[in-house]
């Protein structure tokens, strides 16, 4: 996952405080618990035609990399 990638979820967690909230409270998780949780998301979604962005975004979001630097930078803006 390059940190452009990120870079972009954290410009529109800027736009949007909904989604920085969400965010930010799934990075915070400890890994097998956000793994749960977007196991749950995923399934909640699962009926809906994503697009590749959204099954992308959901991916990394299971790195422990990736979550510990949005949770960093939310952190800060919330």
């Amino acid at each position: 996952m390059n940190r452009e990638y990120v870079d972009v979820i954290l410009e529109v967690a800027a736009r949007d405080a909904s989604i920085a909230r969400a965010l930010r409270e799934i990075c915070a998780l400890d890994a097998a618990v956000r793994s749960t949780a977007l196991d749950l998301i995923s399934a909640q979604l699962g009926g809906h035609a994503l697009a590749k962005d959204l099954r992308e975004c959901v991916t990394a979001l299971r790195r422990d990399d990736v979550a510990r630097r949005i949770a960093e930078a939310l952190a800060s803006t919330g």
